[in-house]
């Protein structure tokens, strides 16, 4: 493909995304009613039944192979007029407290960090989080009913509350496995549910891939693949074209002859002896990734781009995990999904994802039918999005059993 034909893609793609966020309420409502014109006339009469239906509107229409979830869906009852999703999107669980911490020993100078939150007797549950380097957060407890799951978040090496923070010593993918199975060993568990998005899906699937015998289900939220297309798209050329006043600053902080392989340029920066030069590349990258997570930009998640101690541990590991491609070989994960197509799987993505691209997703769907693939129609990457949250927490409830 030439430079031209992609500047025209991206351009095109960028014209769809902005039309379509702009009718899809109307389009939604338009849709929704017709379905439910055409339902009813063909339903039972009201006496013979009173059972609640769950459409999904525009199903097979922009979706790909998934289904459309999240404000796509209208619920309908013989006794009610239709509704849309947006006034029964579920929300996350209430704060809550672990009932216990703990550290893990893991070598190479590595202290991780773990909880434990829920239910000691519950259905365990582990919370792989994103980046790499992005560590888990207080609501990353709450996807889980915490009456039913036994809900263990880890931060991985050199991240979130694990010494030494961005610490590059020992890690990588294949470390990170190994001390998935370590949490999992301490904790004397047999199997669990694993639950990651973004970066925490490719580790899940990977994870799978070794150890299908350990996971009981997956569930997943933007699909990330580790391919040199997606870092493409994201890093270098593609996601700039949509958001080109958030890249303007990423990119041009990197001198013009080294910015045809950006990635490299700020991995040169965040592994640099100068603390100077590692903070100031730090936040640029940070800022970067934080300014498009969201469909509608988040101000408080841009924000974490100034703080410094975040960033360094998210823009060093990343960089180190992409510019090795995660030390996983040339489509790996789609190469391996026959081995984990048994396991239950729920997995959602943006329509409007410009970090993680919605064709990974789609690619993974192809590959894995069996999997329930959800597009949220008016999302973008981050699971904060309601669409986003309404799905996983609704895909949890649904693997704990409760109807």
């Amino acid at each position: 493909m030439t430079a031209l034909s992609l500047l025209r893609l991206v351009y095109y793609y960028y014209v769809t995304v902005t039309l379509f966020v702009q009718l899809l309420p109307t389009t939604l409502t338009t849709t929704t009613t017709t379905m439910v014109t055409a339902l009813s006339a063909s339903s039972s009469s009201p006496s013979t039944s009173r059972t609640t239906k769950l459409n999904l509107a525009g199903k097979g229409t922009l979706v790909g192979t998934g289904t459309l979830g999240g404000l796509g869906r209208t619920t309908e009852t013989e006794t009610e007029t239709p509704t849309t999703a947006s006034s029964v999107l579920r929300t996350l669980y209430p704060p809550i407290e672990p009932y216990k911490t703990g550290r893990l020993d893991v070598g190479s100078g590595h202290s991780l960090y773990y909880e434990e939150c829920g239910n000691p007797q519950g259905k365990p549950v582990i919370f792989l989080h994103g980046g790499p380097g992005g560590g888990c957060t207080e609501d990353n407890r709450c996807f889980f009913d915490p009456e039913l799951y036994r809900i263990i978040l880890l931060d991985q090496r050199g991240a979130g509350r694990s010494t030494p923070t961005a610490d590059l010593t020992d890690n990588t993918t294949w470390e990170l496995l190994r001390d998935i199975e370590v949490l999992r060993t301490t904790l004397t568990l047999d199997t669990w549910m694993v639950f990651g998005g973004s970066w925490g899906s490719t580790l899940a699937l990977v994870y799978a891939i070794h150890h299908p015998d350990r996971v009981e289900e997956l569930v997943l939220r933007g699909i990330f693949l580790m391919q040199h297309e997606e870092l493409q798209f994201f890093f270098q050329h593609g996601t700039s074209m949509i958001f080109p006043d958030a890249y303007q600053a990423y990119s041009q902080y990197i001198p013009p002859e080294e910015r045809h392989n950006l990635i490299q340029a700020y991995y040169t920066r965040l592994t640099s002896d100068d603390p100077k030069v590692r903070d100031e590349a730090a936040k640029y990258w940070t800022t970067w990734e934080m300014s498009t997570s969201y469909l509608q930009p988040k101000v408080s998640y841009i924000e974490k781009g100034d703080d410094a101690e975040f960033a360094a541990a998210f823009a060093r590991i990343e960089t180190h995990y992409f510019v090795n491609l995660g030390w996983l070989p040339e489509d790996y994960i789609l190469n391996n999904i026959d081995k984990i197509r048994h396991i239950p799987t729920v997995f959602t993505h943006g329509r409007y994802d410009v970090v993680c691209p919605f064709k990974s997703a789609f690619d993974l769907s192809q590959r894995f039918p069996e999997a329930d693939f959800i597009v949220c129609g008016q999302s973008g990457h981050s699971a904060g999005e309601a669409e986003h949250t309404s799905e996983l927490v609704t895909a949890c409830d649904h693997f704990a059993g409760k109807k």
